[in-house]
């Protein structure tokens, strides 16, 4: 494995990762570490391609196993390409999305089946799993709301309905139980500065 420290981050639409993790990189950087910021599905051009498959809305519905097969063979692209390297040389790497979110979105709120899509993932990733991983946790209503206020782009995962958005909140609360020493759950409805404050010094104890 690397000499890096991989972290990723985690949550509902409108959680805001998007937002906080350049704020985390920043001070990191200014700390004096080498960071790598990146996002799944994407990261690098094969993946990119493969997330505007997935995410546009534009072709066909996709199979719900399809959708599986296709954020893995996304993650693989990317994990080889960018944050292998990254962790080898030492960096630092703040990924927006990894492993967790297929695993919430397709194996526990599209009813795949957590262990199935798990097993499909670990394949992918070969063992190359988060040092550490942050749930942001926002209220589903206020989640949306944010999405609406800021007038983001929409993307299919965000038209689903509550009832979805429900069970990806609910199964990332699963996820963070069963693997309680890998999260740490951050309460996101809360102003970035703050989100930001309880997220930092969880990386530098992990730093010293």
């Amino acid at each position: 494995m690397g000499k890096g420290t991989f972290i990723t981050f985690e949550g509902g639409e409108g959680s805001g990762k998007t937002t906080v993790i350049p704020r985390i990189a920043s001070r990191l950087e200014a700390d004096g570490y080498e960071t790598l910021v990146s996002r799944e599905p994407g990261g690098v051009a094969s993946a990119e391609k493969i997330r505007h498959l997935l995410l546009s809305g534009e072709e066909e519905a996709l199979d719900r196993y399809t959708e599986v097969l296709l954020f893995a063979a996304a993650r693989r692209q990317h994990l080889v390409e960018k944050i292998i390297p990254a962790l080898e040389a030492g960096k630092i790497v703040l990924c927006d999305r990894y492993l967790d979110s297929s695993l919430v979105y397709q194996g526990y709120a599209s009813g795949v089946g957590v262990e199935r899509v798990r097993e499909i993932n670990l394949f992918a990733v070969q063992n190359w799993l988060p040092d550490r991983t942050f749930f942001l946790d926002v209220p589903v209503d206020i989640g949306l709301a944010r999405i609406a206020q800021n007038a983001r782009e929409e993307n299919r995962l965000d038209q689903k309905g509550r009832t979805f958005h429900e069970q990806v909140r609910n199964g990332y609360h699963f996820l963070a139980a069963e693997a309680a020493e890998r999260f740490r759950v951050i309460n996101a409805d809360a102003s970035i500065a703050h989100i930001e404050e309880e997220i930092y010094p969880s990386i530098r104890e992990m730093l010293v």
